[in-house]
């Protein structure tokens, strides 16, 4: 079941409130056009956000390079998206947890939660979205129909 998020947290994830692009780490991106792990990060890509790549299986993915770990990742990052399975959440979180600076946020995709990981990181600052799709949610409260609201 998904945990329950206040809009407006979200929305600060997102990156209504900042000023300037979100740099959003997508952890397990694919370069297969038709799979969820490559149309998310193009949606958010083609919506402003700069996305970093994580997949050692990868070059370089929608005109970015790609990295092999978050912890080879050479910038702070807003948001590390992961679309991992949940047993690989726990390897993941280690490697967040040893970043400098810390993400803001790790945001879990649909079908994916590990509360233990998520207890770690919100210990660390660190907020958690867990069981929800990050392209949906930007659609729903950032997208052209949440405008004219």
């Amino acid at each position: 079941m998904a945990e329950p998020q206040h809009e407006a947290e979200l929305r600060e994830i997102l990156g209504e409130i900042t000023q300037g692009p979100r740099t959003i780490a997508f952890v397990g991106i694919k370069d297969d056009p038709q799979a969820d792990a490559y149309r998310i990060p193009r949606y958010m890509q083609e919506h402003g956000y700069r996305i970093v790549p994580v997949n050692p299986m990868l070059h370089s993915v929608l005109g970015e390079p790609a990295f092999a770990s978050v912890t080879d990742v050479d910038m702070p990052l807003d948001v590390v998206d992961l679309f991992r399975a949940p047993e690989h959440v726990p390897g993941h979180t280690d490697e967040i947890l040893t970043l400098d600076p810390l993400p803001g946020a790790v945001w879990m995709q649909l079908g994916i939660q590990h509360g233990a990981s998520a207890a770690r990181l919100r210990a660390a600052g660190i907020r958690v979205v867990q069981d929800r799709c990050i392209m949906v949610e930007h659609g729903r409260l950032l997208g052209p129909r949440a405008e004219s609201r």
